[in-house]
């Protein structure tokens, strides 16, 4: 390691051996992987699936009713 660059551990507290030392790097390194990254966006949510979709006014009775209920109001 050349004198510029930081070490990724460091231990602070403890005398930790080898395999401890090895444990701990492949929990660090796992959880990095698996952290999200900024560029994952939410998959878009179909239309279908849209809750508001099931909220609608009452069906008009009468004339032209059937007319009335194909059109958004």
């Amino acid at each position: 390691m050349s004198a510029d660059q930081k070490p990724l551990l460091r231990v602070v507290k403890g005398d930790p051996d080898d395999y401890q030392l090895a444990a701990l790097t492949a929990v660090i390194a796992g959880l990095a992987a698996a952290a999200p990254s900024s560029e994952d966006k939410p998959a878009a949510r179909s239309e279908w699936a849209n809750p508001a979709r099931r909220m609608r006014r009452p069906l008009q009775h009468g004339p032209g009713a059937w007319r009335a209920s194909g059109f958004p109001g």
